[in-house]
């Protein structure tokens, strides 16, 4: 095991990837001088920034895969990809289905999102939701360094674009990676913890805050699993049924604003097929449908708390179903 920042993780897997792989190149705001040891073992052909222009950087990349190279592009903050929308929507995500299939789109589209930097809600803006609703776009959003590693392998050897969410509180934060190849194929999500009385369902920082939570429970005689999506698009369908048929109870876990998020996904999921083994109503817990504040103690307010989670999860166990939302 090495031990190291998901930030580090993710250069890891791009140089192993730009190895493995010739057709492996990174462009975009500032990636040749964030990540200088790529440039030198790579040189300015495959690795380059660009002008701050987001549309340019995700039209260049969709073009570059439709060619048959592998791109892997840097947007910065979440809220510039409303500036790449056509390009990553309208374009990578659409045009190899309307080609038949004569193009495909392997490019990935790395941005940073989420409170912990204080930087405000021109640069802070959960938009997971807004591309797993893209046809064609594969979302992940991991939560530790071992599979920011895993996943990013296994985004730049899709055939589809995928946006690959990192959680800026988690940026630089230590973690294990295992020694040798990473892979964490997309679409499989993690149990994080086993438990048989509630299913805490989240990504991102939020599972950390679920595992807090879930230690808590336990202290007062609950049993709590906490299930990491790490990929919300394809959805792992089948680890949050079984838990929940297992459980009877769910508490799903965003930063990211209520309404239309994934939460509501996983919660339409587990009233349709799950329904007869619910011994609760399944309750959210986000982020409130308003622009992240630049204020630390402000930020920490907008996410959820393991406070939070606790009460809701005991409520359920208590079988109260009169639990409201936090927003």
């Amino acid at each position: 095991m090495s031990l190291m920042t998901a930030h580090e993780a993710l250069d890891q897997a791009v140089a192993e990837e730009m190895q493995r792989d010739a057709r492996v190149l990174m462009f975009g705001e500032g990636v040749a001088t964030k990540r200088k040891h790529l440039l030198d073992a790579f040189g300015p052909q495959r690795v380059r920034n660009t002008p701050l222009a987001e549309g340019i950087i995700a039209g260049t990349a969709a073009g570059a895969a439709a060619t048959g190279l592998r791109p892997v592009v840097d947007l910065l903050f979440a809220p510039f990809l409303c500036f790449a929308m056509d390009e990553i929507v309208n374009s990578a995500g659409k045009l190899r289905y309307m080609s038949g299939g004569q193009f495909s789109f392997p490019m990935v589209v790395v941005t940073m999102t989420g409170g912990g930097w204080t930087v405000g809600a021109q640069h802070n803006h959960n938009l997971e939701a807004w591309f797993v609703h893209s046809p064609g776009l594969k979302v992940v959003m991991p939560s530790t360094p071992e599979d920011f590693k895993g996943l990013m392998k296994a985004a730049i050897r899709d055939e589809n674009p995928v946006l690959f969410f990192m959680d800026m509180a988690l940026a630089f934060v230590p973690g294990e990676v295992p020694e040798g190849e990473v892979f964490v194929p997309l679409g499989q999500a993690a149990i994080r913890r086993e438990g048989t009385e509630v299913t805490l369902i989240s990504y991102a920082k939020t599972v950390h805050t679920c595992l807090a939570a879930a230690e808590t429970l336990a202290e007062q005689g609950i049993s709590a699993e906490v299930i990491d999506l790490r990929t919300l698009k394809p959805l792992d369908e089948a680890t949050i049924l079984a838990s929940v048929r297992k459980t009877g109870r769910a508490v799903v876990v965003h930063e990211a604003s209520r309404l239309c998020g994934v939460g509501a996904e996983v919660t339409a999921l587990l009233s349709e097929q799950a329904f007869d083994a619910l011994k609760a109503p399944v309750v959210r817990l986000t982020g409130p449908d308003a622009p992240a504040p630049s204020s630390y103690p402000l930020e920490q307010a907008f996410t959820p708390q393991a406070e939070a989670i606790v009460q809701a999860a005991a409520q359920l166990v208590a079988r109260s179903p009169e639990v409201a939302p936090i927003w």
